[in-house]
């Protein structure tokens, strides 16, 4: 039974049912609109409109249901119904009976499916999240494993200068770091509940829109009816989102499948991401690059599609609207399968460092090297770059290196050349000079290297002595890591605390402040320090908290950190950690320190030991309110965020050009 026919005389066409039947594709949205009939089921019992009986009674339907669909979620698709909305209202019907008739009562299908389609948006965007942080650290894992590898730098597909393999993989970090910003940006503005703004005028009934909005987990409700219904501003960013960083996967397959040619032999791919010829038994294609490749199209597509279907709609809802399901569910779906495929690649990719070396050193990529040393010379630019191409004009002519030249036959050129030239041609030498913010030079790093080598001896145990580029690339890696563990931290449902929060972060500091695991707060002191605790939730409930206590001398405290003792292991108390040492090093804190009874977690984390007398008077004046003062079983440790002393240069706008 269609949910508008008691104005028509006439059923509709088999064609146009056919035509206008969205149940096909929006079928995904049967937990979403399950969670909504629920939650508005309870606004309308809160108004008059149901009694508290009627209520339990379409929530334990509405809840069988979903368990139903969950078991069997082809069911939906055998059905005839016009689309998920009226399925979900007839077998609520054929559960409940009449009852099941009221529960539309104030609401549309606009303000429903809008709602809907949010929450689908905010499900599927953690997801995306995670997918992105993932494939990132893949990318940190190859960086790591290739961080001295020599790879020749290309412009105009043009060898140019060397770099590493391991600067290589940093770009596309800091590409997909820029994914996860957009796409963070997208899901904080698509998370406003429209439910409760009718058809496009609003509702009628009472409803405590705010109320709802936080029952269906919306950060806040819609402000106007007319574009709650008629917006898809959430659906054009999510695509927009998934283009950009399906236009970066593109690159990176691209990028791949020329190191993997028999042409330039750089890398060969997992046997798990490649496929043979059915002609050819020598061939070994990459296969799942070039779909990646391909696919960005697709995603692309459907980006222009929804723009164009929405640029010339009126206010409000038309059906239109009904084209924006598909297109988003597939670039979904096609972003999130092409990042899982991108960790596979990069999992599997062996690197053929001595083919990488011999293509760096061939091509002239150290001319820029001699036209630099011309310039310490007190030769022009200008002039020393025309000298260095009559160099390498005769060199192509002879088919030999710049630095297979005999001294003599250099000077012809200029005779400010010395001996010393040989040292700048080498492709030590090219990585050395890098010495500018972003390049590979190990100088310019060493300095903030020595203020933090006990750090970074807690990440990484061997410290590196080879390659001039590596101390570069493994500060680099210190400060990436650092961030995706926040980015992790986010995508576990990590976030700063609301004030809507301080009850449930009451409750878990009093349950293990009573067990002597942490010190006691008062509700008032949480909520006056509410800016400085972050909450993990499970479900959408609160279930952790943590605080990061900033003291006037610049030290910062990580205490009250703790989750419900049923829900450990899951790792929530990581996350929220994690997610303040990123905090403090935005805000440029030099250490967080922490006095905790188990060591051995935070150690894991990067803390060490230290003295306790050694903190400051203020810290150690509240341990006056422990109950176990006066046999403190406390380690004091500390974590030292930022790498730069006094003089030397700051460390965000190093590991900002390293990786960029």
């Amino acid at each position: 039974m269609a949910l508008w026919g008691g104005r028509f005389t006439q059923q509709p066409s088999e064609l146009f049912k056919k035509f206008n039947d969205s149940l096909p594709v929006d079928y995904r949205l049967v937990e979403q609109d399950i969670q909504g009939s629920i939650c508005w089921s309870k606004a309308l019992q809160q108004v008059g409109v149901l009694t508290d009986l009627e209520q339990q009674k379409l929530q334990n339907a509405l809840q069988a249901l979903a368990v139903e669909v969950q078991q069997d979620p082809q069911q939906i698709l055998q059905s005839d119904a016009e689309d998920i909305h009226s399925w979900v209202e007839q077998k609520l019907i054929a559960t409940v009976g009449d009852l099941g008739k009221k529960l539309h009562t104030g609401r549309s299908r606009n303000d429903q499916v809008a709602t809907d389609l949010k929450l689908w948006c905010k499900a599927k965007g953690e997801e995306l999240s995670l997918a992105l942080v993932s494939f990132q650290q893949a990318l940190m894992d190859l960086a790591q494993r290739e961080k001295a590898t020599v790879l020749p730098g290309y412009t105009h597909l043009q060898r140019a200068q060397p770099v590493t393999f391991g600067h290589w993989c940093l770009a596309y970090v800091e590409m997909f770091d820029r994914d996860i910003g957009r796409l963070n940006d997208a899901l904080y503005r698509a998370d406003t509940s429209p439910l409760g703004s009718g058809a496009l005028a609003g509702t009628a009934y009472p409803i405590d829109r705010h109320a709802l909005a936080s029952d269906l987990g919306f950060r806040r409700p819609t402000l106007n009816s007319l574009d709650a219904v008629s917006d898809r501003d959430h659906v054009i960013e999510l695509m927009s989102c998934a283009s950009i960083s399906m236009m970066h996967m593109s690159r990176f397959a691209e990028d791949l499948i020329f190191y993997n040619s028999g042409e330039a032999g750089f890398v060969e791919l997992s046997d798990q991401v490649t496929s043979g010829s059915s002609l050819m038994p020598q061939k070994k294609n990459p296969d799942a690059l070039e779909l990646i490749r391909g696919k960005t199209g697709r995603v692309c597509g459907s980006l222009t599609a929804m723009l164009t279907t929405m640029k010339a709609l009126p206010l409000a809802y038309n059906k239109d609207m009904q084209e924006d399901k598909e297109g988003l569910f597939d670039a979904m779906d096609t972003w999130q399968i092409c990042l899982q495929m991108g960790v596979l690649v990069a999992e599997g990719i062996k690197v053929n460092s001595a083919a990488t070396l011999a293509a760096a050193q061939q091509g002239y990529a150290n001319a820029t090297e001699l036209a630099d040393y011309l310039v310490s010379k007190e030769i022009p630019f200008r002039e020393a770059h025309h000298i260095v191409g009559e160099v390498v004009l005769k060199a192509i002519s002879e088919g030999k290196a710049l630095e297979d030249f005999t001294l003599s036959e250099l000077q012809a050129y200029s005779t400010e050349i010395g001996q010393d030239v040989y040292q700048y041609l080498t492709i030590e030498s090219c990585l050395d000079k890098r010495q500018v913010l972003g390049g590979t030079s190990r100088e310019q790093v060493e300095l903030a290297l020595d203020s933090s080598r006990r750090d970074l001896a807690e990440i990484f145990p061997s410290q590196v002595t080879g390659s001039p580029s590596e101390p570069q690339i493994q500060i680099a890696l210190r400060h990436v890591q650092q961030r995706l563990n926040a980015q992790k931290a986010a995508a576990l449902s990590v976030r700063q605390a609301k004030m809507t929060d301080v009850d449930a972060i009451d409750a878990i500091v009093r349950f293990w402040s009573a067990k002597g695991e942490t010190l006691p707060r008062s509700r008032d002191n949480i909520v006056h320090d509410i800016q400085n605790f972050v909450v993990a939730e499970l479900d959408g409930k609160v279930i952790g908290c943590a605080c990061l206590y900033i003291y006037q001398t610049g030290l910062a405290e990580i205490r009250s950190v703790g989750v419900q003792h049923d829900v450990q292991g899951k790792g929530q108390g990581k996350a929220m950690i994690q997610y303040l040492l990123e905090q403090a090093r935005h805000i440029e804190l030099k250490r967080v320190i922490v006095l905790t009874r188990v060591p051995e977690f935070f150690g894991k984390l990067g803390f060490v030991k230290t003295d306790m007398n050694g903190l400051p008077e203020k810290v150690i004046k509240d341990c006056d309110i422990c109950p176990k003062k006066q046999a403190c079983d406390e380690v004091a440790m500390e974590y030292l965020v930022g790498l730069p002393a006094p003089g030397q240069l700051d460390a965000n706008l190093i590991v900002k050009a390293l990786v960029g």
